[in-house]
């Protein structure tokens, strides 16, 4: 039996071997409070500046503007909530591609008297101008667009957003949790424009799981979701998770590291399936926009995108469906029902997304057993019927 190729880094990453052997001291013979003010606190609170430096310096941020906290679901929520606390209530505008990390905060807020507004795409699943002008005519509170889609892998143009929603005196946040460690993200540059904040998580770049941080202006005004004891600035208080945030420093580190050739080493790996899914007639969502350069996502029409994707883990490839990405199981996704796709189209949605180690074998072998996947299903349906 051939070795299992994992082709699902979107959704997680393996935890890199460095960023594991910094971390276990701090899951044994290292320990302490970080706000104790003896020896072992001291060497806690040391560790965690450590690591806020390194995630600073991964996208270009001054380190007081790194807050750690559990992931990017939680610095999501943290924006959003936090910020529309501190404001009377209007209008919150999304991109209607957002995780529903940012969809469902934003929908809450509805409670409290917000109406959202969900920024329309394109067939690309890029922002539809003349809707979003529409949002900025407004005058919306807040505004949240991502800057690299978790599914497609479509890069928005922040900045230009930003922009323009700087005019309107919105605040505005992006998620880069997919972006982060595959393109280069500048937050000094960003903030110029407008992006007043913008969402990071470790364990898409090779950290552990259970640590992310907001990136966020100083000057923008939230409050916090957890109150207690005042940690990072007080706006996330809770004991700190030292081995995580330690563990994602030395990943945003990493990453840091070489990463034009990292990403031209996926783009062609990325570039090699869809040539081999071109010629097999199958056409890649979002292809006409700028993407990530890890990231496939396709459809095979007239085939249960979840049956597919099992076939192929039996056959040692680890990938994701189109309802994997959805937030409620087995929905087609909501990425593509805003970009116009039909929902038995949707439904039939497969992502690939590579990392460093996979290789062009792998990306053959898979195109093989994607084949063999194929025509074994098409005979079920033919039985069926």
């Amino acid at each position: 039996m051939r070795t299992p190729a994992f082709l699902d880094h979107n959704a997680t990453t393996p935890l890199d071997a460095s960023v594991r052997a910094v971390m276990l001291p701090w899951l044994g013979e290292r320990f302490g409070n970080p706000s104790s003010h003896h020896e072992y606190g001291r060497a806690a609170r040391a560790a965690i500046e450590t690591a806020r430096e390194q995630v600073a310096q991964g996208v270009g941020a001054h380190p007081t503007e790194v807050i750690f906290v559990s992931g990017g679901s939680e610095a999501n929520n943290l924006f959003i909530k936090g910020a529309a606390l501190t404001r009377r209530p209007g209008i919150i505008g999304v991109g209607a591609t957002e995780h529903p990390c940012v969809r469902e905060p934003a929908r809450q807020l509805r409670g409290q008297g917000w109406r959202v507004h969900e920024i329309a795409v394109d067939a690309a699943g890029l922002v539809r101008q003349d809707d979003y002008q529409t949002l900025l005519a407004q005058r919306p509170a807040l505004v949240s667009v991502m800057l690299a889609n978790n599914e497609t892998g479509v890069i928005q143009d922040v900045a230009a957003l930003a922009t323009q929603a700087r005019a309107a005196d919105a605040g505005f946040h992006t998620d880069a949790v997919q972006a982060f460690g595959k393109i280069a993200i500048d937050f000094r540059g960003l903030n110029a424009a407008g992006v007043h904040a913008l969402t990071l998580s470790a364990h898409k770049i090779g950290g552990p799981l259970g640590a992310g941080a907001l990136v966020a202006d100083k000057r923008i005004e939230f409050l916090p979701l957890v109150a207690g004891g005042g940690q990072e600035r007080g706006l996330r208080s809770g004991t700190e998770n030292i081995a995580a945030i330690v563990g994602f420093g030395q990943a945003a580190w990493l990453r840091a590291q070489a990463l034009a050739s990292r990403a031209a080493q996926q783009q062609c790996l990325r570039d090699r399936l869809e040539a081999g899914l071109g010629e097999m007639g199958f056409e890649v969502f979002g292809h006409h926009a700028p993407r990530l350069p890890n990231t496939s996502y396709f459809a095979v029409p007239g085939i249960d995108g979840d049956a597919l994707v099992g076939r192929l883990d039996r056959a040692g490839f680890a990938v994701a469906s189109g309802s994997a990405c959805s937030s409620a199981g087995g929905a087609p996704s909501a990425t593509l029902l805003a970009m116009g796709v039909a929902p038995e189209i949707a439904r039939s949605a497969v992502r690939v997304s590579v990392g460093d180690a996979n290789t062009a074998d792998e990306i053959d072998e898979f195109l093989g057993a994607f084949c063999r996947a194929l025509t074994e299903l098409r005979q079920l349906n033919r039985a069926v019927v």
